[in-house]
């Protein structure tokens, strides 16, 4: 996908135009369209990719992944993996209680989906604090 197809989308979801966007953005009406035969300059790139908090590279067609910190596929799985792991050892011979009650399937299940969104979000956030600077997207 080429880079205005990118933004093109991006805008969509958002119910707004190119050109509603590149005059938000304090550009030419036609600028982004413009971008289909002439490259675009890296500030104006820039302020593409901040309006809508992506990275440069996902608007330029190199990475899938919209922000630098965001999880891959693999961590997903190692999270559920993890969660599942940390639940077994629930179950061994362990009677877990819920408000003196033992816990249900249903309340494992919970339990389970909200230590995997704890976790998404502990792995989301060291990955801003600790991904070296030359890495990360220009700010």
């Amino acid at each position: 996908m080429d880079t205005v197809s990118i933004i093109k989308k991006l805008s969509s979801d958002q119910g707004i135009s190119l050109k509603q966007l590149a005059l938000q953005l304090g550009f030419g009406e036609n600028t982004i369209y413009r971008w289909n035969t002439k490259k675009p300059t890296i500030d104006k790139l820039q302020k593409v990719a901040d309006y809508f908090d992506v990275s440069t590279d996902y608007l330029l067609g190199r990475t899938d992944k919209k922000r630098y910190y965001e999880l891959t596929e693999k961590d997903q799985r190692d999270i559920g993996k993890e969660v599942d792991r940390m639940l077994s050892g629930l179950d061994s011979n362990a009677e877990v209680n819920y408000y003196g009650e033992p816990m249900t399937d249903d309340d494992k299940e919970k339990m389970r989906v909200a230590m995997v969104a704890a976790l998404q979000a502990a792995q989301l956030e060291a990955r801003k604090k600790f991904t070296p600077k030359k890495y990360r997207d220009k700010d």
